[in-house]
């Protein structure tokens, strides 16, 4: 395995950490790592590094200035060409994994900049692609090759946005001039929240009602001009705006839009699955509405895997900021003794160490999952006929919709976590926690509301126990819950271990959670039925989330992160790797059963001895993970010039940094300007001298 491509880490004051450890650090990055597509990251950063627009300000620009920078960035980098790849050769695996690592490597640089790529090029050329034909071919590209500024996809209205079926905006056939006339019945269903819209792109993928012969067909998609390339002015029938200050990532302009009898040529309907013939005869391959409107929505999972993939590297970011200041940092200590890094404290461990698991799973399991959602995506683009793909793709939907919950959220508090672990100094701007949950943050929200995703989720697995009732088959091919087909057998099986040892194995965790998901599953079901009796569908649906189809999911997704995580440390890893990698697995995987223990107790799976054992094994895991930690946050970290923060610098010399950030940061030591606006009247008393 050739590491020599890796830096070596500066020597400092977290030598003694890094000699404890058997494992080599940089053999292990390579497995959370891909090696050519982390020479392909190291570059963007060395090269961004040395661009002095894309250094970091001394002060916070003003909302405006922050979108003018953005703006800029994102221009520059484009010029670099990082991937110079001709847009007119077939969808592949390999072009699309590069293309998103590169939004990988802009992302934990660059947030806001890293957003206005994805939405602004890849999505809508995704989009295109996957959902236009031939005559859209000249529109990406000319995106491409930066002919079109940017665009935006324009699906969420000020009163709409998880339910878009029942969105507003109308697209009507005019026969006599083969054009769509748009229009926004009232500002309720006005786009908005539109990346790039507020103040740069040009053109947006727009979600409307289409209407022909007076009759309804649902939600499509609409190539649809917006403002002049020369001028960026709007076009005349159009009221564009930006939705003003948001509590972060404010180098994006989110903008709103209003049609007034706006005019489009036909010829601008995505039509790959659905097509209005110049004489307004509406043509599908699908016979329902719904269907058509499932299958132009998937095409955003391609945008939550993007957000998994920055929330993995964002969940990285924050442990080893957090790790290497716990190393270093001394508090407190025996009478008479040294004071001890918190590093040693067990509850500092077991604040820390789960999440500095949870990065390691959650790496490999995005980077795993991405390649099968890339392989579902390149076969769904050929011609030939592929047995259980439409089963594959619903898995895959299932799968993201819990997992970028799972994902966003574990990020989220994690880096409020952190923040805590690092004090007072960890609530620095300099030490970036403020900025990384203002970049998570939104992440919860968009491209799929977390908690609606997740009942996604549910629906699909309630019909794996709809098929397991009446067939005895799951519809499966990735086999994330072929299990169920033994769920009797599961349902009554019972803890029976005596010891920690006995909940320190993978074998434990993975039948636990296939009885915890089966119990989950089967109570649903059950809840919904007694529910169906005197309700609706859509009401049993809503009144059995709480504790029944939410948990249902949460602990779903997080047995599909272990079952990836493990399959890919099984064929892929080196033994002299596996027994690190092992101890991430199982922390992780403990720490997230610690939640769901009042299922295992309520269905009966274990009794209090379960509870002792599986808390007492997480914090002797915890234990194992101190003189490894920083190692283990080593081989996950990027170089500093991405982690960016003064308490996590490589070289762990934290207080001397901590002291050039302090007089360095500007007017450190200055009077300030309205210092007369303060000052005291003269009073004698007051009047006190120095003696030096």
């Amino acid at each position: 395995m050739d590491t020599s491509f890796i830096c070596d880490l500066p020597s400092g004051p977290l030598d003694s950490h890094r000699r404890n450890v058997s494992f080599d650090w940089k053999k292990l990055k390579l497995v959370f790592e891909k090696p050519q597509l982390l020479k392909l990251k190291l570059k963007i950063w060395n090269t961004l590094e040395e661009d002095p627009l894309f250094q970091r300000f001394d002060e916070e620009p003003t909302t405006q200035e922050q979108k003018r920078i953005a703006a800029l960035q994102l221009q520059q980098f484009r010029k670099y060409k990082f991937m110079p790849i001709s847009t007119n050769k077939a969808f592949v695996k390999d072009r699309a994994r590069c293309l998103m690592s590169i939004n990988e490597a802009l992302a934990v640089v660059c947030p806001a900049v890293s957003v206005k790529q994805a939405i602004g090029v890849y999505l809508f050329q995704n989009t295109l692609t996957t959902l236009g034909t031939e005559r859209h071919q000249h529109i990406i590209e000319e995106l491409w090759n930066q002919q079109v500024a940017l665009s935006a996809l324009a699906l969420t209205e000020v009163a709409h946005g998880s339910d878009a079926k029942n969105m507003r905006t109308t697209a009507t056939y005019d026969q006599e001039t083969e054009e769509f006339v748009i229009n926004t019945p009232d500002f309720q269903a006005a786009k908005c929240w539109v990346g790039n819209l507020g103040k740069t792109c040009t053109m947006v993928l727009l979600f409307a009602q289409l209407y022909t012969g007076g009759q309804c067909f649902g939600l499509h998609a609409f190539v649809v001009p917006v403002r002049d390339p020369k001028t960026l002015l709007p076009y005349p029938g159009l009221i564009i705006g930006d939705i003003g200050e948001k509590i972060g990532l404010n180098g994006i302009d989110n903008g709103f839009v209003m049609f007034q009898n706006y005019r489009i040529p036909r010829q601008n309907l995505l039509n790959r699955v659905a097509d209005v013939t110049k004489d307004g005869d509406y043509e599908s391959s699908f016979t329902e509405p719904g269907k058509l409107l499932g299958a132009a929505l998937e095409n955003l999972s391609a945008g939550r895997v993007g957000i998994m993939q920055e929330g993995s590297n964002n969940l990285i970011n924050a442990v080893t900021i957090a790790v290497r200041y716990a190393a270093l940092r001394t508090q407190f200590g025996s009478d008479n003794g040294p004071e001890v890094p918190i590093i040693e404290y067990q509850l500092h461990q077991w604040r820390l160490f789960p999440y500095v698991s949870a990065a390691a799973v959650l790496k490999i399991f995005t980077t795993s999952l991405t390649d099968d959602y890339l392989n579902a995506v390149e076969m769904s683009n050929t011609d030939t006929a592929i047995d259980n793909l439409r089963e594959m793709i619903s898995e895959i939907h299932a799968i993201i919709s819990a997992t970028k919950p799972l994902i966003t959220w574990t990020c989220l508090h994690a880096i409020q976590e952190c923040r805590e672990a690092c004090g007072g100094h960890g609530y620095l701007k300099a030490a970036r926690f403020g900025d990384l949950r203002s970049t998570v943050d939104p992440c919860v929200s968009y491209e799929g509301d977390n908690n609606v995703l997740l009942q996604q989720t549910s629906n699909w697995l309630l019909r794996q126990w709809s098929s397991v009732i009446n067939h005895n088959t799951t519809h499966s091919p990735l086999k994330t819950c072929s299990f169920l087909t033994n769920c009797n057998e599961i349902l009554s099986k019972r803890f029976a271990g005596s010891s920690v040892r006995h909940v320190k194995t993978v074998a434990f965790v993975t039948q636990t959670y296939e009885w915890l998901i089966t119990y989950l599953l089967k109570n649903t079901h059950q809840k919904q039925s007694e529910l169906l009796t005197t309700q609706c569908k859509f009401t049993a649906r809503n009144n059995s989330q709480v504790y029944k189809a939410a948990p249902l999911s949460k602990a779903y997704g997080e047995y599909v992160a272990l079952k990836y995580y493990w399959n890919h440390i099984n064929e892929h890893v080196e033994a002299d790797l596996r027994s690190i990698l092992g101890t991430l697995g199982l922390l992780y995987g403990l720490s997230c059963l610690d939640k769901h223990l009042v299922y295992l107790l309520q269905g009966n799976y274990g009794n209090g001895s379960l509870v002792n054992y599986i808390q007492d094994a997480i914090l002797e895991l915890c234990n194992e993970m101190k003189k490894c930690a920083v190692s283990v946050t080593d081989a996950l970290a990027p170089p500093d010039f991405v982690i960016n923060s003064v308490l996590g610098k490589a070289d762990g010399k934290l207080y001397d940094n901590i002291q050039a950030e302090f007089f360095n940061n500007p007017n450190a030591m200055s009077r300030p300007t309205w210092w007369r606006e303060i000052k005291l009247d003269d009073n004698p008393n007051l009047k006190l001298m120095s003696k030096l």
